[in-house]
């Protein structure tokens, strides 16, 4: 059964870090990438694989702070958050694609105080 969930997310604070997880099962671990959705706010891109190349690329918002990474043999996602910033305050998803259909984790929180 396809499925991906994330762990990891939680309280931090503004310069700190923190790192989330995404395990996913049944799902190519190289389709999968990160969004957040703020309250309010639409869900977004946060940082993504290129599709070809191996490259990476990230919403502007974020560069220079997160950085995505996976582990295949875990078949894991990863998304180090650096200099954490008040407004990086959302639900992160990590979502995966299988023959053109989404799929999407529960969600985790990460709460960013200032």
């Amino acid at each position: 059964q396809e499925r991906l969930v994330e762990s990891g997310g939680g309280l931090g604070q503004a310069g700190g870090s923190l790192k989330l997880s995404c395990l996913a099962s049944g799902i190519n671990i190289r389709t999968v990438d990160w969004y957040r959705q703020a309250p309010g706010k639409q869900r977004e891109l946060v940082a993504a694989f290129s599709p070809y190349g191996g490259g990476t690329r990230y919403a502007d918002s974020v560069k220079g702070r997160f950085i995505i990474s996976r582990d295949v043999t875990k078949n894991t996602a990863y998304l180090q958050m650096n200099n954490l910033k008040p407004e990086d305050t959302a639900v992160y998803y990590c979502h995966g694609v299988i023959c053109a259909t989404a799929y999407w984790g529960q969600g985790t929180q990460v709460t960013v105080s200032s």
